[in-house]
């Protein structure tokens, strides 16, 4: 634990310098803070790459391995029913949450904000259509094995490996033992090299958090102040109710799953990006006690389909544009959203800013104006550290409950 403590006071100290440099250069040198963050950023660029680059060989060894020795295609279809249900529960949850304390605290009405104009979100207003199962279906299934590695499509290449380890325990151990140990061997040198990329980390975290503070300073938290107060309370109750259900499943052991995942958090956090720790997470929940085989298959299933941050963020940020508008949303339609919501989300996995384009996608279809969105973007950045966090811990208790549940949970 001394080499992970080390890590992560390392990444502490890296965000604290990061606000320090960042506000130095917006206060001081503001004809050079564009210059300064579009620069400083390549040190996030250069970690999030690292970790892109191995995502999909992990993802596609470990669950192809993990599937090929479970042997048993009743225990994958058991393992995922399972963890679908949580993943259905939670998003319910989550986007429930989300909708009754937008309700309850009414930012949008309080918040004074100038009406705006796309323009400012205009890339992300032309990337959002509705809704179609011929885009959900195209989405899921890989019209190749290499596209889907080349783009990080994890829910593609999920499909694909889950398809190729149930052919690989069909054929039995004669034919496929070579296979097996070849992707096994492959898995944990991938592992080993997160240990390596995992110290570039501060590196990543000063330069993505030094690059947003210089360009927008701290007056934004001004303008924001009620916005910002009332969604990180939202996701504190999100918090509050994961870490009840999870504590009812794990009991004590939910502290020592904390205790791991500290620097998974504190680095999806700082980046906003939950999948620049999928393969530390990975790691961390396979010491944790969670069996291997049900991590490579509840994992990569979680990135596409349990995001609970995002989630809440979605119902939560629908809503406040709609409030900010004077737009005045009953019960029942505010309900269908929430349904809407919870089917898009699911089509739409890996897309970048996906959040975002699902909320314009929202607006659209129940007559809210979508320039509105224009008016979160400037404090998006900061929402997203908040977002990307609650993705992991709702990942990890998943993984961790599902592995209870099927007795393979060790001490």
């Amino acid at each position: 634990m001394k080499g992970q403590n080390k890590l992560f006071f390392a990444i502490i100290f890296a965000l604290i310098l990061g606000v320090v440099l960042g506000g130095i250069v917006h206060t001081t040198y503001p004809d050079s803070k564009e210059e300064f963050a579009q620069n400083i950023k390549l040190l996030g660029t250069v970690f999030i790459r690292l970790i892109q680059m191995i995502i999909a060989p992990l993802v596609f060894s470990t669950l192809v391995v993990g599937i090929a020795k479970m042997g048993d295609i009743k225990m994958v279809g058991r393992v995922g029913t399972k963890a679908m249900l949580w993943f259905i529960s939670a998003s319910l949850v989550s986007l429930l949450i989300g909708l009754v304390l937008v309700n309850w605290l009414e930012p949008g009405h309080v918040t004074k904000l100038p009406i705006q104009d796309a323009a400012s979100a205009s890339e992300i207003v032309s990337s959002s259509k509705g809704f179609t199962m011929e885009d959900f279906v195209k989405h899921i299934i890989p019209k190749s094995l290499f596209e889907a590695f080349a783009t990080n499509e994890v829910l593609q290449i999920v499909i694909f490996s889950v398809m190729f380890g149930i052919a690989l325990s069909a054929m039995g151990e004669e034919y496929t033992k070579p296979v097996i140990k070849g992707l096994d061997i492959i898995a944990h040198a991938i592992l080993k090299m997160v240990g390596y990329i995992m110290w570039v980390a501060p590196l990543g975290v000063f330069g993505a958090i030094s690059a947003v503070v210089a360009t927008n300073g701290f007056t934004i938290f001004k303008v924001y102040a009620i916005y910002l107060r009332d969604f990180f309370f939202a996701l504190g109750v999100l918090w509050v109710v994961l870490l009840l259900v999870g504590y009812m499943i794990l009991g004590n052991r939910l502290f020592d799953l904390l205790r791991r995942i500290k620097e998974p958090l504190l680095i999806a956090f700082s980046t906003t990006s939950s999948e620049a720790v999928f393969p530390k997470l990975v790691e961390e929940l396979e010491r944790f006690g969670c069996n291997n085989r049900i991590v490579s298959f509840i994992l990569p299933l979680g990135y596409s389909f349990n995001l609970d941050g995002s989630m809440m963020y979605m119902t939560f940020a629908s809503i406040f544009i709609a409030q900010i508008y004077g737009i005045d949303m009953p019960l029942g339609q505010q309900i269908i959203m929430l349904l809407v919501l919870m089917l898009t989300s699911k089509g739409i996995a890996g897309v970048p800013r996906a959040s975002l384009v699902i909320i314009v996608a929202a607006c659209g279809m129940f007559d809210i104006p979508v320039e509105g969105i224009a008016l979160i973007l400037p404090i998006d950045h900061f929402c997203d550290m908040g977002r990307s966090m609650t993705n992991v811990l709702g990942n990890a208790l998943a993984t961790s409950a599902v592995s209870k549940w099927e007795g393979q949970l060790e001490s």
